[in-house]
């Protein structure tokens, strides 16, 4: 209520549901929804809650190590992931029930995360990536636009296929 009292047109909210349960994090995202069409809002939405991000968000961005790594609409992201962290992060999205059509195709990455104050030289997400070459360790990637509303900083963007990669 504070943050909607000086009538912003965008709210910041930073992982606003997380440590709620599941059926009042759903109140509130209708609250959110509901918000949002009356007020006419933008919400800058900072989740680590996939399944959350999918419900709420028109647009998704994916940062990977403090960079931003993929920028798209929520179905581009969620249907056809063109950055190989996008891919494996959707790809650890728990599923409730066991389906056919999931049983296979995970990413399993290997190794940690780098530690953000030592960043590697390159692209941070190469010591993990199974589609790495010697530019990606070497020279950080561009992030590029497609023409179709998507930005991807992948060096190998346009010669990788993740088709069936991810969940």
């Amino acid at each position: 209520a504070r943050a909607l009292a000086p009538q912003p047109s965008i709210v910041i909210a930073d992982e606003p549901v997380s440590a709620l349960d599941v059926s009042v994090q759903a109140q509130i995202l209708n609250l959110f929804q509901d918000l949002q069409n009356e007020f006419g809002l933008t919400y800058l939405f900072v989740s680590h809650d996939l399944n959350v991000v999918s419900n709420i968000s028109d647009r998704v961005a994916v940062m990977y190590a403090g960079r931003l790594v993929e920028v798209a609409s929520t179905d581009q992201i969620y249907h056809n992931p063109r950055h190989p962290y996008s891919s494996a992060l959707l790809g650890a999205v728990l599923i409730p029930e066991y389906r056919e059509d999931k049983k296979s195709g995970k990413q399993v990455l290997l190794g940690q995360p780098p530690n953000p104050a030592n960043l590697p030289s390159g692209c941070a997400f190469a010591p993990r990536c199974a589609f790495a070459k010697d530019i990606c360790f070497q020279t950080p990637p561009a992030i590029v636009p497609d023409g179709a509303g998507r930005l991807t900083a992948c060096h190998r963007r346009d010669e990788i296929s993740l088709t069936g990669v991810s969940g």
